[in-house]
């Protein structure tokens, strides 16, 4: 029994042994290493792996596909950057990537068949394949260390610091991504971006098959004028256009200190911003290519100009009627428009001139139309340039780009609330005539009306003069010099990002004040924006009124206002998210009024009770809603109310009971 023991125990010793040493071996073959020589190859599942961790090379499956392929990922599988052989997958788990015997790296099937190459010619020493900590990779000759391939000249659908796009305006040769067949087929699909220039304009385009379907509108050297939101850190890191040989080239760089964003191609045809979050482990999109239809390249035709806030979103040029009236009428406005009146600009040997001069009616911020062509100059040699060429119907200026002008129809305009540049486009006199006249018309109703408004500000004035100024006059006064400063402050573009620039999925519903809609700020905040609609029966005044009586309250069953947008036309109010939205929203459901037990009923109930005593009777300052319903009382996740809405709220005078209105509020 003692001699079996011991045998037992070191024929287990030895084991252990064998087993730990070929653990170790596995372990080394398919983390360690981030190179592949001709000796050293890996086959499926291993893996090389950059230096800094972030890239990896490797073996894996589509989501929904058995097919195997080899590619690379950023942090995760989720996360494809570039595949070798994606239009021809791997049936089995067979496959391995090596150096070939003429020096190429090569991924083999099963039967050792060659599937996919780097297909080099002439090698003649050598050859290593590494995993660098660009997401490239790269095949270097071993003895001078020579790049002879990378993986950035061939991309697939997304675009890294570093990486060129490009185009060689001799030979049309593109370097270009392209975007899957699908989610789980990586094969080549209809969708590619690449850069490209016209008439020395550089842009961006986004093309199905041979078609376009989006553009980024003219580079001036900083920016991408035609891109309305986009995250404030890809400035200035984007170079772009002419490199010299003949290539009209893009590429950007991210500084060391911040995040890495990248540029996806999905399979729809929408280019993303997307970086990483290392909290939830997961990609984030940052900005997309396309948030709304005005987004499509030419969706409304010639002559016209794309509004998503605007209903219908297609609109003619000041001076142009739709070709077909009918089929505008039908939203279908892919027919355009045409000028009304015919330019009066007519040549005469060398000279142009008319009986009477053309003009200019002026678009602000816009994207400029496609097709553009630039020359060095000022806004004024703009002009004239443009005026002195009768094919010329419109112009533009940018400190970064100089003129800009266009002799053909202008197509894909697109009217933006900020940035864009603004647009001259040109009409005959007639209708110059018709403009000037409306803008005397306009210009003589506002002085009328001001003096209206002054004198009887003065006579209202007059008439309470003598009247004894209350504390809550005094707190309501000094409210409304101090509203703005004691809330946050948002700037237009970041709350248009945390909205997908006002994406409908976004929606949370519409009032009379305007629509509203979700948003996430970068810190994971959750909120609910507010935004004044132009068309909107209430408007500045409430607005106003609103921030004047809800600053000064706090309430667990009020809602609560964390910060406001004052920008341009822009007037937005930002209040905490209710995930449950409105009460009316329950009751009125037959599926979710079966929530609402007893219980809970009657929490609601003394919610709503003990928000409006405070109103009434404990708050700083006397407050009656005048607009209290069911769907302005909001419900938190554990279904606590709180009152919202406080457009048409009266504040009353400390020993007031009663006081007259002017005007009819509520429902």
């Amino acid at each position: 029994m003692r001699i079996i023991s011991l045998m037992d125990f070191s024929y287990r010793e030895n084991l252990f042994s064998v087993l730990f040493i070929l653990c170790c071996y596995l372990v080394h073959v398919s983390v360690g290493i981030d190179t592949i020589t001709s000796s050293q190859f890996i086959k499926d599942p291993e893996t090389l792996i950059s230096k800094d961790g972030n890239f990896t090379f490797g073996f894996f499956s589509p989501k929904n596909s058995t097919n195997r392929y080899v590619g690379i990922w950023w942090k995760s599988q989720s996360t494809i950057i570039w595949v070798a052989n994606r239009n021809k997958p791997l049936n089995d788990s067979n496959g391995i990537v090596t150096i070939s015997e003429h020096g190429n790296l090569v991924v083999l099937n099963g039967q050792k068949q060659v599937i996919w190459s780097s297909y080099v010619s002439n090698i003649v020493s050598n050859t290593t394949s590494q995993m660098s900590d660009s997401g490239n990779l790269v095949l270097l000759e071993s003895t001078t260390g020579n790049n002879l391939w990378q993986s950035f000249q061939q991309p697939s659908d997304t675009f890294l610091p570093g990486m060129k796009l490009s185009v060689n305006k001799r030979t049309g040769k593109s370097i270009k991504l392209t975007s899957w067949k699908s989610p789980s087929d990586p094969s080549v699909g209809n969708f590619s971006c690449n850069s490209v220039q016209r008439q020395n304009i550089f842009e961006v385009f986004i093309w199905n098959e041979t078609r376009p379907c989006w553009r980024s509108g003219p580079w001036n050297g900083g920016v991408f004028t035609g891109i309305q939101i986009m995250k404030l850190s890809y400035r200035n890191t984007f170079q772009g256009g002419d490199d010299g040989e003949g290539n009209i080239v893009i590429f950007y760089t991210i500084p060391n200190d911040k995040e890495l964003m990248i540029y996806h191609l999905n399979s729809e045809g929408i280019l993303e911003e997307i970086w990483w979050d290392d909290q939830k482990k997961e990609m984030m999109v940052a900005w997309k290519s396309q948030y709304s239809e005005c987004d499509v390249y030419g969706l409304c035709g010639a002559f016209t100009s794309c509004n998503s806030l605007s209903t219908p979103i297609c609109s003619c040029l000041k001076g142009f009627d739709p070709v077909n009236i009918q089929e505008w009428n039908r939203n279908n406005w892919t027919g355009g428009c045409v000028r009304r009146k015919p330019l009066q600009c007519k040549r005469i040997g060398n000279k142009t001139t008319g009986r009477k001069e053309d003009g200019f009616l002026k678009l602000q911020m816009v994207k400029v139309p496609d097709f553009a062509e630039g020359l060095e100059g000022t806004p004024d040699r703009c002009r004239i340039l443009c005026l002195e060429n009768c094919s010329c119907v419109a112009y533009s200026h940018d400190d970064g780009i100089g003129c800009m002008s266009w002799t053909g129809n202008l197509l894909d305009i697109q009217q933006f609330q900020s940035g864009g540049l603004d647009l001259y486009v040109r009409v005959s006199y007639l209708e110059l005539d018709k403009w000037r006249n409306k803008t005397i018309f306009i210009a003589i109703t506002v002085i009328i009306a001001t003096l209206i408004i002054v004198i009887c500000a003065y006579i209202t004035w007059r008439r309470t003069s003598n009247r004894p100024a209350n504390s809550n006059d005094n707190i309501i006064g000094e409210m409304s010099q101090d509203k703005l400063q004691e809330l946050l402050k948002f700037d237009f573009e970041k709350v248009a990002t945390a909205t997908n620039n006002f994406d409908l999925s976004n929606k949370l519903g519409q009032g009379g004040f305007g629509p509203v809609y979700k948003g996430k700020l970068q810190d994971g905040r959750e909120i609910a924006i507010k935004r004044l609609s132009r068309a909107s029966g209430q408007g500045l005044e409430e607005f106003m009124n609103e921030v004047v009586v809800i600053c000064k309250l706090q309430h667990r069953n009020l809602v609560r206002l964390i910060g406001c947008c004052v920008e341009g036309d822009e007037k937005m109010l930002m209040y905490e998210y209710m995930p449950n939205k409105s009460l009316d929203s329950f009751i009125f459901d037959p599926s979710k009024n079966k929530l609402l037990d007893r219980r809970t009923r009657y929490s609601i109930i003394e919610g709503i009770a003990r928000g409006l005593l405070y109103l009434h009777r404990d708050s700083r300052l006397r407050i009656i809603h005048r607009g209290l319903k069911a769907s302005n009382v909001l419900l938190d996740e554990k279904l606590n109310p709180k009152i919202s809405d406080f457009g048409m709220a009266r504040i009353f005078g400390g020993g007031e009971d009663q006081a007259n209105t002017r005007r009819i509020v509520g429902t």
